[in-house]
């Protein structure tokens, strides 16, 4: 049995003014379909609601829109159908993801109890407000992509290209066909079209390639809804007022992105790849572009910085003074002495002396509140705190978004708009005991002004929690972004901290040493974002000029400056952005094609040789393409497309321009480009199998090595070869193995990560292992 709900449309003549919804009970089998019971619904005032028409009456005066398609198999047996309703002129809205759908419809559903239905797997939902269905289909991010026009992929240049649904030029898309099916059939019968893809560059253009290519160019008559939360108020109200058209200044600049960035990265990730194979006759993937190349500089100079440098040495003195029982090391005013001889006679001339305070200098300052998170510092902030990579952030932050937990994630802005209405947020954040308190007090303000930073952006405010609390636990590290974000909202609206630096000079036979102390003296917004922010109080004790203190020791300490520090996702992450390397939505993943490609490894981030012949190979024949200087005019260019000052059509030329002479001249050194690329692949693939020093002969490294007898894999010394070590040790034999970079803490051993379809599990192959040798999860 089902019950299911059709329309019964009127034909022509008095009829056609009479809308009826038929409710009737069906049993369908295999065969026929059998009517039990209709009920009919009239709608309109001037039909009778007692007259119930036959079905011959009710086939005469319109027609019954029904599909059947497969269900499941009943216990006896048979195969039952499904009934999909067949809508006429509703109103079809086209969002980015499947959960953002199922959120837009409950929110425009007059009962919230949208119905779902599918069509070739594919889901969607179907909508009432205001007497007419909504029809909302989701797509499953970019549906379409550049591809050349020419078949094949061992050829440059390209610069000829289109655009073309994903399944078309990657093979592994293959449900893409189905989606961009379903969506076709839905936008025939669609009598309007609604944008609400993300407010974004991606968005928009996700949004208006599906208008223009799968529902029929319906682009220029499709309205635009823009929220910033998935949130009922906010996706009702942007359904209401939605933009009369789409943001097309923001699609010309979107598309032009998307088409640099494929022109660039086609041609010259082609040129490598091409070389390579020419040479060694084996296939290698290798690429770079637009953003990689300047990305891929930026480490390669910090790293040669790191391995040119040459420690040189300098001297520090240091006292340790006793005051009231207590003793504070202090430090000589010059910070480096460059000279040992002077250092060493300032240090015996202070020795066994006494001490005088001569001067206590105190400082008090306000500390401001934070600003609201944008993406980049989110995503620093997480790092900092949690070690979480910055793509980690991104992701844990577009799923509370699509929670409806948090506002939209892909912005640049640090500004929080008064529309959203702060009070009510805090409200409803204080719901939740861990908050009660804290918004308690922040709602007892007169007004509620947020300290907002200078960085705009006009597609989304900051970063902000939506009020909304969880419907069940989190996991632990959408927890964190979570509270986070919510405890960041309440310290901005809050008061500076007040705090005091007090230093105190003291004078040791003519020679000037300092000693520090700190402390808050108002808490204000520290106390809303504990424990995200922690200060060291050094409390020192009444102290006045003119007292004499004890020297207890004078320490001379040679020191050796050091050498840059390495870069981690969080700070070369800041450094792109600072430079306008990428978009905010882009950055993390091209941090990890660098990894994926092997031109970087670690967490402290380090080179490999191939990420230095690459960026060597690029520098020589193509050195536009890994300059910031032109990553930074592309991005100007794409403002000015975005407002209608540049056309897309031009930028397009001087990149084919740019790149037509480097391919060119690339072409000519294709042989000793192939050799030094494939002579670089070696030896990354010889790093890669590299687990460590060997820990019984001292000199060999312990390589990952396969018999040539059974093919298995296992670890064995490099000084196996020269008659030196025999150390050999089995591996599993399933999954991936390498180096984790650690030892194992038991016995010192180097230790292998193991990379099964469950997770991964860390080994220590010493036999002898006190902790018995075994797996230890990571």
């Amino acid at each position: 049995m089902l019950l299911c709900h059709l329309q019964w449309l009127p034909a022509t003549g008095k009829e056609a003014r009479s809308f009826q919804t038929l409710t009737l009970l069906l049993y369908v089998s295999r065969r026929q379909t059998h009517v039990i019971s209709p009920f009919f619904s009239l709608l309109d005032s001037c039909q009778s609601p007692k007259k119930t028409p036959s079905n011959n009456e009710a086939a005469s005066a319109g027609k019954i829109l029904i599909s059947s398609q497969p269900l499941l198999q009943t216990r006896c047996g048979k195969k039952h159908q499904r009934l999909v309703l067949r809508m006429d002129n509703y109103t079809l809205v086209i969002t980015e993801k499947p959960d953002a759908a199922q959120r837009i419809a409950l929110a425009l559903d007059k009962g919230e109890k949208p119905r779902k239905l599918s069509e070739n797997g594919v889901p969607y939902y179907v909508a009432k407000r205001n007497g007419r269905e909504i029809v909302v289909v989701p797509a499953l991010g970019h549906l379409y992509t550049i591809a050349a026009e020419r078949k094949g992929r061992n050829y440059y240049p390209v610069f000829s290209f289109k655009w073309v649904p994903r399944y078309v030029a990657d093979r592994k898309a293959t449900r893409i066909r189905s989606w961009l099916q379903t969506i076709t059939t839905l936008a025939k019968k669609a009598g309007a079209f609604v944008d609400a893809c993300d407010f974004d560059v991606e968005g928009c253009v996700i949004g208006y390639c599906i208008l223009k290519y799968a529902c029929g160019a319906k682009e220029h008559e499709s309205k635009r809804m823009k929220f910033s939360t998935l949130t009922k108020q906010e996706l009702e109200k942007a359904y209401a007022e939605p933009l009369p058209q789409l943001d097309f200044g923001l699609i010309e600049a979107g598309l032009t992105r998307h088409e640099v960035d494929w022109l660039c990265g086609i041609n010259l990730s082609r040129a490598l790849t091409v070389a390579t194979r020419k040479w060694s006759g084996k296939y290698a993937t290798l690429s770079t572009g637009r953003v990689q190349g300047p990305t891929l500089k930026f480490l390669v100079v910090r790293e040669e910085a790191i391995r040119s440098f040459v420690p040189t040495p300098y001297w520090k003195i240091r006292a340790q003074v006793e005051k009231d029982g207590r003793v504070f090391e202090a430090r000589y005013v010059k910070e480096r002495i460059e000279n040992k001889k002077e250092a060493e006679t300032i240090a015996n001339s202070c020795k066994d002396k006494k001490g005088q305070i001569e001067e206590i200098a105190i400082r008090e300052f306000k500390h401001p509140p934070p600003f609201p998170f944008d993406l980049g510092t989110l995503q620093s902030e997480a790092y900092n705190l949690f070690s979480f990579a910055p793509r980690r952030t991104l992701n844990l932050a577009q799923q509370l978004y699509l929670d409806a937990l948090i506002s939209y994630p892909r912005t640049d802005s640090q500004r929080l708009p008064s529309t959203i209405d702060y009070a009510t947020i805090l409200k409803n954040l204080g719901k939740a005991e861990e908050y009660h308190k804290l918004t308690s007090e922040l709602l007892l303000k007169q007004t509620l002004k947020p300290n907002e930073g200078y960085k705009e952006d006009p597609a989304h405010p900051a970063i902000y929690p939506t009020g909304n609390l969880p419907r069940r636990a989190l996991e632990a590290s959408k927890r964190k972004v979570w509270d986070l974000v919510a405890r960041r909202f309440l310290a901005v609206f809050s008061e500076p901290a007040a705090k005091q630096n007090m230093k105190v000079y003291v004078k040791i036979n003519g020679h000037r040493f300092h000693f520090s102390g700190r402390r808050i003296l108002v808490q204000g917004w520290m106390r809303y974002y504990e424990p995200y922010v922690k200060f060291d109080e050094v409390l020192l004790p009444p102290t006045k000029k003119g007292q004499i203190v004890n020297v207890k020791k004078i320490i001379l300490e040679e020191v050796f400056n050091e050498p840059p520090t390495r870069y981690n996702p969080s700070s070369l992450l800041k450094d792109m952005e600072e430079a306008r390397i990428g978009t905010k939505a882009t950055r993390a993943d091209i941090m990890q094609t660098l990894y994926d490609r092997r031109y970087i490894e670690g967490e402290r981030i380090t080179v490999t040789s191939l990420g230095f012949e690459v960026f060597d190979v690029l520098e020589k024949h193509c050195p536009q393409v890994v300059s910031t200087a032109l990553t930074r005019e592309l991005e100007e260019k794409m403002d000015r497309i975005r407002e209608n000052r540049e056309k897309r059509e031009d930028v397009l030329t001087d990149v084919i321009r740019m790149l037509h002479p480097s391919l060119a001249a690339f072409k000519q050194e294709e042989e000793v480009v192939g050799e030094q690329l494939n002579d670089a692949l070696e030896r990354s693939k010889l790093e890669e199998r590299i687990i460590g020093t060997c820990p019984v002969c001292k000199t060999g490294k312990l390589i990952i090595n396969y018999s040539r007898k059974t093919g298995k894999r296992f670890v064995g010394c490099t000084s196996y070869f020269k008659g030196l070590c025999k150390t050999c040790f089995p591996l599993p034999q399933r999954g991936t193995v390498g180096s984790t970079g650690r030892n194992c803490p038991a016995c010192g051993w180097p230790t292998v990560e193991v990379r099964m379809k469950r997770r991964p599990w860390v080994l220590c192959f010493n036999s002898e292992c006190p902790s018995k040798t075994g797996n230890k999860r990571s």
